[in-house]
Formats: C-alpha cells, structure tokens, sequence
C-alpha cells in the first residue's frame, strides 16, 4: 500500500507545486512523456504521485481514493458540500492566488455595495419581469455569500466560458467570477463591488478525512509532514 499525492497535472500549477516541494527537499517528476499522467516521488519512501487536473482533485480528496491533494482553496469550497468533515486544509503554498469576486457594469454608477445590488436587483425584477442575471461557475460559494449579505430577487445563470463577457453579451447583468489582477473585468467595462469579495483562494495542501490511513500511511504521512514542515 502507498499513500497517494494528487498534484495538477500540467501548466503553472504543476510547476509551482514541483517547485514547492523541491524547496522542502521533496522532488516530484513527471515519468514518461508529457502526455502520459504518471510521475515518482523522490525524498520519502512509500508515496506515490497522481496527476490529476485541479478540478479532479477536490472530489478525489473528499472520496477518500488519494489521501493527499493540491488545488485551490476555490475549488474545495465550491465542489464539496460540508468540505471540513471530508477534508483538512494543510497548509497554504503561497501560490496560484486569486480572488473570488462580484462584479457589475461600470456605468451602474449607484450601485458599489452588495446592499445596492440588492436593491439593483429588486428594481430590475420590478422593470423587466425576471431576476437580475449573476453569471458563474462557483454556484455554491456565491449563493451562500449573497444569502449571508442578504441579497434576493437574483438567479444564477451558468458560465464555464468566457465568464466576463456574458455582460457584453447580454446573457447576464453582473458576473461572479476568479480574477487575480481585474485587467479582463476592466476590458469588459465591469467594476467590482467594494465588500463584493467572496473567497481569497490560493493552492492549498489538502489531506482527506476519509482515505485509508492504515498499513503504514499514517507514518509515511508523518515522515512527508516532518520534511514539509506542516502539522500531521
């Protein structure tokens, strides 16, 4: 038995995580060609790395068949429900950040707050009929943080494209969308709202609650934690 390490499988994420672990004196590598999903771990014995893509990861984690996992902070929260019985956050790698954000046209100049999207949003229904549009692919995150700042009469319309476009293209009237500099909010003519932050993300080690941590993985997992520097 090994314990399983999911790492993105390819781009900045790949790279960032490899980087990361070198710097605590573990080498992960990919084996094989690059479109083979295969690689080694070299530093502590009995570990075996899975590439996987980072939106695989979360449910990877959650059903227990990896016991070690890295992705965004983002992605954990949206795809698992009651995240923290089925999984622990590690540590935060300093890396991947990105800001979780609501964002509305600039030329709705009276609307900065989330209390002005909700009256915004009321207008809107009165005027057109339907509920004011917010484009997305973070459904969970979203509806929890629009329903805690106590905004109504809005639907959720799915995005898993070009999410800030949707506004250009009158598929909806405000986004909620990952940004890291606003430059592409910015192009589309869109303006975040000032407390419209839903969730700080950044890559984050992750270890399941519901994998098997028997027949040695509890101590390969203290061994990998000790070279990490992180609390088993």
């Amino acid at each position: 038995m090994t314990l399983k390490l999911g790492v993105p499988s390819k781009g900045r994420l790949m790279e960032k995580t490899f980087e990361w672990f070198a710097g605590h004196g573990v080498v992960l590598k990919r084996t094989g060609s690059d479109r083979e999903y295969a690689g080694a771990v070299e530093g502590v014995d009995g570990i075996e790395l899975v590439l996987l893509s980072a939106g695989e990861i979360p449910r990877e984690l959650a059903a227990g068949r990896i016991h070690l996992g890295v992705t965004g902070s983002d992605l954990v929260h949206e795809k698992i429900a009651d995240w923290e019985g089925k999984i622990r956050a590690l540590a935060p790698m300093g890396f991947g950040h990105a800001d979780l954000i609501i964002a509305v046209p600039k030329a709705w100049a009276d609307v900065d707050t989330l209390d002005d999207l909700d009256a915004a949003a009321a207008a809107f229904r009165r005027d057109h009929g339907f509920r004011l549009r917010i484009a997305t692919k973070y459904h969970r995150l979203v509806r929890e943080f629009l329903r805690g700042a106590g905004v109504a009469d809005y639907q959720l319309v799915d995005s898993q494209g070009a999410t800030e476009g949707t506004v250009k293209n009158l598929t909806a009237e405000a986004v909620a969308d990952i940004t890291s500099t606003g430059e592409t909010l910015r192009a589309n003519h869109l303006k975040i709202l000032s407390d419209g932050l839903v969730h700080k993300s950044q890559a984050t080690l992750f270890k399941s609650r519901r994998a098997d941590w028997e027949g040695g993985n509890r101590e390969r997992f203290q061994a990998l934690a000790a070279r990490l520097g992180v609390d088993g």
